[in-house]
């Protein structure tokens, strides 16, 4: 059963797979720059082109995740996730 936002843990299991998620993404992110030097020290441009795609599709999906987080934390689901056990 999914665990819900509470006093002593205001943040609920969906929220945290979110986070985690993000935090995964973003340290991709920053190891792909490692990558990309690594395949210009090598010559290899097919695999520098590949990583730049891969770069870009994980920029556009950590910026659709931090904007679905934010309608979660200040939207609808917003009182039920930190209120939920609160009574209101």
């Amino acid at each position: 059963m999914a665990q819900t936002a509470t006093r002593a843990n205001p943040i609920s299991d969906l929220m945290y797979d979110w986070l985690t998620v993000l935090q995964s993404k973003a340290e991709g992110l920053h190891a792909y720059e490692k990558y990309l030097q690594d395949a210009e020290k090598e010559n290899s441009q097919e695999c520098v082109e590949l990583f730049r795609r891969l770069q870009e599709q994980d920029t556009q999906m950590v910026e659709e995740i931090r904007d679905h987080m934010h309608k979660m934390m200040h939207g609808a689901g917003h009182d039920k996730m930190i209120n939920e056990d609160d009574g209101r």
